[in-house]
């Protein structure tokens, strides 16, 4: 499974999102604003707060906006 950790008004959670989208990713997004659950997963992922994370097995992740580091994470 696919999860996005993101924020509200976030231009690069937006970018991350719309890139997944165009290349007929499913994912699941994670507001870490929203969630408690889901911003204390993202600090034990990647000890931060920053986002967009894209994470494809929940143990490794790409850390901001970086096609060439989401398609390796996820094969494409």
């Amino acid at each position: 499974m696919v999860k996005v950790y993101s924020i509200n008004n976030c231009p690069w959670c937006d970018k991350a999102k719309k890139y997944l989208q165009s290349r007929q990713v499913e994912y699941v997004e994670c507001n870490i604003e929203m969630d408690e659950a889901a911003l204390a997963e993202c600090k034990a992922l990647t000890n931060d707060e920053v986002v967009p994370v894209i994470t494809a097995d929940g143990k490794e992740y790409v850390l901001g906006f970086d096609k060439a580091k989401i398609d390796a994470l996820l094969g494409l």
